[in-house]
């Protein structure tokens, strides 16, 4: 079954793909909103398809066989987007689509420790090829350091408390999986304060997640490229999921005189999305058209 992409209805919307245009979906995953565009740009429009996970793009490959002949499958990061779209000579590109969310498939089955509900290794590679782990981070590196990454990619009220109790486990101990990091977390955050909607490790998983794998770093780089590759009159859409990557997002085309936004505010999931599929509550989806 593929993981069910986000906000389906209203990407479709707003970058509109008609009959054989050219699309590139950044971060393809296993193909879900890719199908969905392939449908619309029967019989001759092509998708290129980049994801920084090979499995992804394996599964991807599997899922789309029906279109073997318009896809192209590139394992790579989206922040190489310019080089990417050369190398393939993929011309004219009438949309774009970035989803920076992680796939049910990372949470569940790639036992690389992204979820603090499953005791696994503290991985947190999208790509493997990657030499840095969250492993890595906790056990490594300087204490103030750690803090600066729970404030500044978590938005972690405690982290100062996470960070020194970071440092001293890894004094006795090896931090090697998920749920020794949850406990340190756990006693670093008061009791009044473990009662809240969201579990109290989300914070520290989103932001060692982000360091791995230099995320907003990626979107920064990707943004000016996205642009440029894109034709007069392209369109480019990118859901986020917190509120770090939206601000990118929003500064980036509010400050851009190439991109005409065509959302005046953040596009989210119905109440009927949100239902069948609880990932879409935090999706928030802006987009723009190149001049």
């Amino acid at each position: 079954m593929i993981h069910a992409p986000v906000l389906v209805k209203e990407i479709l919307q707003y970058l509109n793909p008609q009959p054989n245009e050219n699309f590139i979906d950044c971060t393809v995953g296993e193909g879900g909103h890719t199908l969905e565009i392939l449908q619309k740009t029967a019989p001759f429009g092509k998708l290129l398809g980049i994801d920084a996970d090979k499995h992804q793009i394996d599964k991807a490959r599997e899922n789309t066989r029906e279109f073997s002949q318009r896809v192209i499958l590139i394992n790579d990061s989206y922040a190489h987007l310019k080089e990417i779209v050369e190398k393939a000579r993929f011309a004219p590109v009438d949309g774009i689509l970035l989803d920076l969310g992680y796939s049910s498939f990372h949470i569940e089955e790639s036992g690389r420790g992204f979820s603090f509900l499953k005791d696994e290794p503290l991985d947190m590679r999208y790509d493997a090829r990657n030499e840095l782990t969250a492993e890595i981070i906790v056990n490594r590196y300087p204490e103030q350091e750690i803090e600066k990454i729970l404030r500044q990619f978590g938005e972690e009220k405690f982290a100062k408390h996470i960070a020194r109790n970071i440092a001293k486990e890894r004094d006795q101990k090896k931090i090697t999986t998920t749920f020794q990091l949850v406990e340190i977390i756990k006693k670093s955050i008061p009791g009044r304060a473990q009662s809240g909607k969201i579990h109290i490790a989300t914070r520290t998983f989103q932001a060692l997640r982000i360091a791995v794998n230099g995320e907003l770093d990626n979107l920064k780089a990707f943004l000016p490229q996205a642009l440029a590759v894109l034709k007069n009159g392209g369109r480019l859409a990118v859901i986020s999921f917190h509120s770090l990557e939206d601000r990118i997002v929003k500064n980036f085309f509010k400050n851009n005189s190439e991109a005409q936004i065509l959302t005046d505010k953040p596009v989210t999931a119905s109440q009927e999305e949100i239902i069948s599929n609880p990932r879409a509550r935090s999706a928030k989806l802006r987009a723009v058209m190149k001049y």
